[in-house]
């Protein structure tokens, strides 16, 4: 049965896009069919995934609009599937609002296909939205990054009570998968803290995974369109804990 997990964070700027991309590409060299699911309209997944955002005729904006069933477009690249999306993305927040059905619109077309898939990501925009919600109900999992400064952590009441929101009424099986420390500063006082905070608030909440350290190798493989394990410069310690978020997402149930 495949595993849909969104990756979902209000904030922006929290490395969700990287982090996406990064564990697919580790699921993949692992062996796994991975889809990952671009929803947020700044379309940084696509960017990051090699792809100009401006040749993108299709993209997961006509499935969720669509009153009829729409297949979601595929693109390839570094061994995973993407549904791209634009800047037309952000339309859609607007046109679900009376739309029929609107809490199935993802649900339901990846529901038709998830068979091929061991894991599906979903790449969630920065925001409590409509088209965060949808992702999260066509989830099974929740990974959520989390940026190690005080003020990431304390907009984590508003995401959780978005998630609760979804377990409540919408999808009763939706389990949190962990949290993701993230543009952690080893030697920085306020992150070491921010990061004690995290585990002491959210470890009875789900997984706290070892924290994704700034890392300039990062930005630079963003820039190249590729995963870190596939960029010129490599940062061995930081592929080590994607290998480890992702070894754990393979033992999801």
């Amino acid at each position: 049965m495949s595993k849909v997990i969104a990756l979902f964070n209000q904030s922006g700027g929290v490395g969700k896009t990287t982090l996406t991309m990064n564990l697919g590409y580790q699921l993949t060299v692992r062996g796994h069919q991975v889809l990952l699911i671009d929803m947020d309209p700044q379309a940084s997944l696509t960017t990051f995934m090699g792809f100009d955002l401006t040749e993108q005729d299709q993209t997961i904006y006509d499935v969720l609009i669509s009153e009829e069933e729409a297949p979601i477009p595929i693109l390839q690249a570094h061994l995973m599937h993407l549904s791209p999306a634009n800047i037309i993305l952000a339309n859609a927040e607007q046109e679900l609002v009376l739309a029929e059905q609107r809490e199935l619109r993802l649900k339901e077309p990846i529901s038709k296909f998830a068979s091929h898939y061991d894991f599906i990501l979903i790449d969630c925009p920065p925001s409590l939205g409509i088209l965060s919600q949808i992702s999260l109900i066509a989830a099974t999992h929740v990974l959520v990054p989390i940026q190690t400064q005080f003020k990431a952590l304390m907009g984590t009441d508003s995401l959780l009570k978005t998630i609760k929101k979804v377990q409540r009424r919408l999808n009763k099986s939706l389990a949190i998968a962990g949290f993701c420390p993230t543009m952690f500063a080893t030697g920085n006082a306020l992150d070491q803290r921010t990061l004690e905070a995290i585990n002491e608030q959210l470890a009875t909440i789900g997984h706290i995974f070892t924290p994704i350290p700034r890392a300039t190798a990062l930005a630079e493989a963003s820039e190249y369109g590729k995963p870190l394990a596939l960029s010129p410069k490599k940062n061995a310690a930081v592929l080590a804990i994607f290998d480890e978020i992702a070894t754990s997402l393979e033992q999801l149930r």
